[in-house]
């Protein structure tokens, strides 16, 4: 047992909880800790600047430099006390990911010698190289200038001595070439068309917030066995690999006793976010091994994305502590389930009114209910593609995933009422119970509230009782594209309802009519994005094309819909994106598409030719040399009966060998030919059509390979090892 697969085995196995020791004291008293929030600036501003600031943060006032100036002599102060060196401004690229520059808190002092400077200058602005990230040609390689800007409503944060400031990312001539920017605007855009909806209800409401609680998804991976799969490596998935006897067939896992090493990095990871203010609440094992989620207390959009993208940070880094790491790829494994990152998403009101919760005036809840179901239905294809990727296209459909098609659950209390109103011309009461009470015939059980609609698990946008859910939303995306999309979409809905109801009231209606006969003409032309049934079956997939549904799962043809005129309308009429931004996003959509493909390809073709083919071929160089030995043995046909189980595998493994070899070769051509394409969504359909097929066919065989060859020979840890924590 001396190759790196056993080595790696043996050393997990060895692995015992690694005990980061927390404070024995409230998490409230160190939830924080490390964040510039406002009970922290009320400490280092003085009462004026942290009023600007606060009114810059609550109603989008702007601040001046001078007190920027203010602001940053604070922040650095209170930085530096907590032992910060450097800052950054902390931006989200098109990478879905983060990006940061560091610089020192040092400059010249005149005398030889250097002192500690931030300015409002510094906090405002930097300039990144904005041609060495992705931009969709909206920046060449010899044209280098960006900016970034600091975004006061998320506040800043310290993180491995480093003062990190949340900002957005735009180029020298303007566009966005982030995710924060079209997010800031979207959220603004929808705060607009809501407060003037809920003014048909309350004169006293002045802003509507959009609000995010993510909940995400994750597997661990023992680091050493991790370092032993190349493909984990690079890829972040298994490119091979045969399924394990057992793995999340019995559903034992899923709420399971959670493995002591794995809640030791929960704890840590826990203990690690509440000083940097992500207010996690939720932990427990997911249905497949080696699967986690993790889920906040809702929180503003915007602040709730921030949080999302720091969390998938720290995890990272708090796993290496416990030799663990985190994969956040949709489906790392074959066969079992992928992960998620479920958007729940709601609006309230400065008023404290949940919109999309039954209450005091139902017919307010209706309304934006019936403008939420127009807005998907009319979007259906753009919000598909906002959570659309190489990755995500491995879960979506499989294994619980929602499939890749938009529908909406409102479950059957909600439908029933709708479909009531469909029938319905003139205003009346709309009674929704909230909760109702029931009783098991077990006399110490307590009431239990029901809530008034089922959850429906295939269900890519599903109303779950006062907000929906986006559960198309995979594990590694930056939450930011699917909210961007899905705030515009509404935002641009509630402008036309209200241009309609207007329309009624000036020719005479009342407005409590003008708005029923509106929703009720929403719900009737909304109803075929509504489904409550199985979105696995393949008599829904007939039925949503029936209904006119996008029903496209090749992926860049998908992100077609960013392109469509109704899209480049929407985002413009909301002021979220121009066209040439939404061009430029599609191409690197279409670049990321393709090198992924690529990458994938190229790491596939690596591990058969220089793993998989020599390791098989000497096995079945034992078993010829095994049969040379029976034939010197035995003679005739006793020596060919006996020689005939060998036999028969030898030539199974020259079949595998000989369709891998044969397939390598022809995607390695195909990929020559599809890398000449200079047009980006060209290339990625063609890398869609072509060559990603290759990937499941030369799988299927090295697939097979694996369970063939002596167990000792196989150089990459199995499914049975990768996928149980020990």
């Amino acid at each position: 047992m001396s190759n790196l697969r056993f080595k790696a085995v043996e050393e997990a196995s060895k692995r015992k909880p690694v005990e980061v020791e927390a404070p024995a004291k409230k998490t409230s008293s160190y939830f924080g800790e490390f964040v510039f929030d406002r009970n922290n600036m009320r400490k280092y501003l003085s009462k004026e600047t942290l009023r600007l600031v606060l009114n810059a943060i609550d109603k989008g006032e702007p601040l001046d430099r001078h007190v920027a100036n203010h602001v940053a002599a604070g922040m650095r102060m209170w930085a530096m006390e907590l032992g910060a060196t450097h800052y950054t401004h902390w931006f989200h690229p098109l990478t879905d990911g983060t990006a940061e520059k560091h610089d020192a808190f040092v400059d010249f002092d005149g005398n030889g010698g250097v002192i500690e400077e931030f300015s409002g200058k510094l906090l405002a602005q930097q300039e990144p190289d904005a041609s060495s990230f992705p931009s969709g040609g909206i920046r060449n390689t010899f044209e280098a200038r960006g900016y970034t800007a600091w975004d006061p409503s998320s506040p800043a944060f310290i993180m491995n001595k480093t003062l990190c400031i949340p900002t957005i990312f735009i180029s020298y001539t303007g566009e966005a070439l982030d995710y924060k920017t079209p997010l800031l605007k979207s959220i603004n855009a929808l705060d607009k068309a809501a407060v003037n909806v809920c003014r048909y209800f309350d004169r006293n409401v002045r802003k509507v917030y959009s609000y995010l609680g993510w909940e995400q998804e994750y597997f661990l991976v023992d680091e050493a066995l991790y370092s032993a799969r190349p493909d984990l490596i690079l890829t972040e998935r298994t490119l091979m690999g045969h399924d394990s006897a057992k793995n999340q067939q019995l559903d034992d896992h899923y709420f399971g006793a959670i493995p002591s090493r794995v809640s030791a990095f929960m704890r840590d990871l826990e203990y690690e976010c509440y000083k940097l203010s992500i207010p996690v609440k939720t932990r427990h094992n997911e249905v497949a091994p080696n699967q986690f989620e993790v889920a906040p207390i809702f929180e503003e959009c915007n602040l709730a994305v921030d949080h999302n993208l720091l969390l998938m940070s720290v995890m990272k880094e708090v796993a290496l502590r416990h030799n663990f790491k985190v994969l956040l790829h949709e489906k790392p494994f074959k066969g079992i389930n992928g992960s998620g990152k479920h958007n729940n998403w709601s609006m309230g009101t400065d008023t404290g009114v949940n919109l999309l919760g039954p209450g005091k005036n139902n017919l307010q809840f209706i309304t934006f209910v019936a403008n939420v179901l127009m807005a998907v239905y009319k979007n259906n294809g753009l919000l598909k593609a906002s959570i659309s990727s190489a990755t995500n296209a491995h879960r979506l459909g499989a294994n619980e995933a929602p499939p890749a098609i938009i529908s909406v659950f409102m479950g059957s209390c909600l439908s029933q009422i709708l479909d009531d109103l469909e029938q319905v011309t003139n205003l009346k009461a709309i009674e929704i119970e909230e909760k109702t009470g029931t009783r098991l015939s077990l006399n110490h059980i307590p009431e239990l509230l029901i809530d008034n609609t089922d959850r429906n698990r295939t269900s890519p946008f599903a109303f779950t009782g006062n907000r929906f859910e986006f559960r198309a939303v995979g594990s590694s995306t930056n939450c930011a594209a699917p909210m961007l999309a899905l705030n515009s979409a509404v935002a641009a809905q509630l402008i036309e309802f209200k241009q309609e109801v207007d329309a009624l009231i000036a020719a005479g209606s009342k407005k409590e009519d003008a708005i029923f006969s509106v929703v009720c003409k929403y719900i009737k032309e909304s109803k075929p994005i509504r489904f409550d049934g199985n979105g696995y079956s393949e008599e829904w997939k007939e039925e949503a094309k029936k209904r006119g549904l996008d029903c496209e799962t090749r992926v860049p043809v998908i992100y077609d819909a960013y392109l469509t005129k109704p899209s480049i309308e929407l985002f413009e009429k909301t002021g979220v994106l121009s066209e040439r931004e939404l061009e430029a996003r599609n191409e690197v959509k279409w670049e990321q598409y393709t090198k992924k493909i690529q990458i994938e390809a190229r790491v596939l073709g690596d591990l058969a030719m220089n793993h998989i083919i020599p390791v098989a071929i000497r096995y079945q160089g034992m078993l010829l040399d095994n049969v040379y030995k029976i034939k010197a043995l035995y003679e005739g046909d006793k020596a060919d009966k006996i020689a005939a189980q060998d036999l028969s595998i030898i030539e199974d493994i020259a079949d595998h060998l000989n369709f891998i070899k044969t397939k390598v070769d022809e995607m390695i051509e195909a990929r020559k030919v599809a890398n000449k394409i200079e047009n980006e969504r060209e290339k990625a359909l063609v890398y869609c059509e072509k060559i990603e097929p290759y990937l499941d066919q030369i799988r299927y065989h090295i697939d097979k390979l694996e369970l063939t060859i002596d167990n000792e020979m196989w150089t990459l840890p199995k499914y049975r090892e990768l996928l149980f924590i020990r």
